[in-house]
Parts: structure tokens; sequence; C-alpha cells
């Protein structure tokens, strides 16, 4: 399949923001920050993992070096939709994404080591060398936010605040519905922000302003502390 293949390097700092802090943010960004050209969008993202969850067990404990696979698509998906297969790699605190266009079809069958999902080069190395290391990886929860990203017009600062992240573990596909049990109290966010160097002063006034503060939240991790977990303790039913 012979679709784009991204690569994306950054730092990524994550803040909770609770519902008027939402909005104190909105205000701060005028003049800054311009909404992109996708407005709000409804965002899907299938985590793959073992059958003993080795790498979302990993990744809560906060090492130096962690890494997730995932594949996602803007909206529900249809039949043969474009959808998105990533690697996601942190390293001492940067951000490194490879990611290859692809169908949900072909992903399936790639995990059951019945085919390639992108022509060949290093990003398909990397994502293949990823599944032999590996072994066995299946779906294991899916993670849905609806998301309004911010670009700086000529720079490199990108934001994007996600509302109502939620999440399922039944039902794992791209095509059934978005659907899912929330991760936050109602009208609280996720703010991430993406930059390749320092936070701009401005930016920085407005969340100190704020009381915003930079924290850590994982919606997989948080999803796997809250419900696989519990199942696991015969709490609940998955």
């Amino acid at each position: 399949m012979s679709e784009p293949i991204v690569t994306m390097k950054r730092y990524e700092l994550k803040y909770i923001l609770s519902a008027w802090q939402v909005e104190a943010v909105k205000e701060g960004l005028k003049g800054h920050m311009e909404v992109d050209s996708y407005g709000l969008t409804s965002i899907a993202s299938l985590y793959y993992d073992t059958p003993d969850y080795r790498l979302i067990r990993e990744s809560i404990e906060k090492p130096l070096f962690k890494e997730k696979i995932r594949l996602r698509s803007y909206g529900l998906a249809k039949k043969n939709s474009t959808v998105f297969l990533e690697l996601k790699r942190k390293a001492y605190g940067i951000v490194y994404k490879r990611r290859v266009a692809t169908t949900e079809e072909a992903v399936e069958k790639f995990f059951h080591y019945e085919g390639d999902i992108c022509a060949d080069g290093q990003i398909a190395r990397e994502i293949s060398y990823f599944r032999g290391y590996y072994k066995k990886l299946v779906p294991s929860c899916l993670i849905i936010y609806d998301r309004t990203a911010y670009f700086e017009p000529g720079g490199d600062l990108r934001l994007t605040i996600d509302r109502y992240p939620r999440y399922r573990t039944t039902d794992l596909d791209l095509s059934t519905s978005m659907d899912g049990i929330g991760l936050l109290p109602e009208g609280s966010a996720i703010l991430e922000v993406k930059v390749q160097e320092a936070i701009p002063l401005w930016l920085s006034d407005v969340l100190s302003r704020n009381g915003i503060y930079k924290g850590s939240f994982s919606k997989y991790g948080e999803a796997y502390k809250r419900q696989i977990i519990q199942a696991k303790e015969g709490k609940i039913y998955v």
C-alpha cells in the first residue's frame, strides 16, 4: 500500500483543565493561535497490546523509554476508510511518532502475520519489528475524544483540547460507534501543548494566571487502571 508515511518528533506537555479553565485557555489563545481547518473532530484510537497488557503495564511505571501502537481514525470509520497505524515512542521526554495510512482490514491481517500494511521503507520495518518483538498483539482498548486543534501561524507550536475523553473494552473496532465510558468529570478536558523547543512566554502566562500546571495523564493508562485492573480482580465485567 503506497500511502503517505509520516514521522513526527516533539515535546508533548499535558494539563487537566476544569470547565472554567477550558474557557480561560480559549480566551488566552486569541491573537496567538487559530483553530485548524478541521475544527472540532472526534478521534478514535484502538490500542493494541499483548494479552497480558505488557505495553500499558510498563508505560504506567513511567520508564525513561516507553512505546505504544494504535490504530487511529478521524470520525467513525467505514469499510475501506483510511485509518492510521501509529507507533508512538517516548524517550527522555521527547515523543516520536511513526505512522502509515492503511485500512482496518489490512491492519487485522498484519497482526495475524498475513501481510504488510505499507510499502517497504524504514517506518514499515520499524512497525514490523515492533510486531515481531512483542510476538502477539491484540486489540485491548478503544479511546475516543472530541478534539479541537490549534496552530500558531508561522510557527511550530501546536495545541489541542480534548473534551469528553472516553473508553471501551468491547466492540473493539473503529466502525461500531463513538460511545464510551467517561474518564474525566463532566466539562473537564485534556490540554496538550506540542512544541519542538520551549513554550512561549505568552502561553506560560496564560497557564500560570489560571492555575494550570503540567501533569501526567495517559488516556489508555487511566482506562487500564480503572477498568481492566478491576475486571481482573473480579469487581466488574469488561
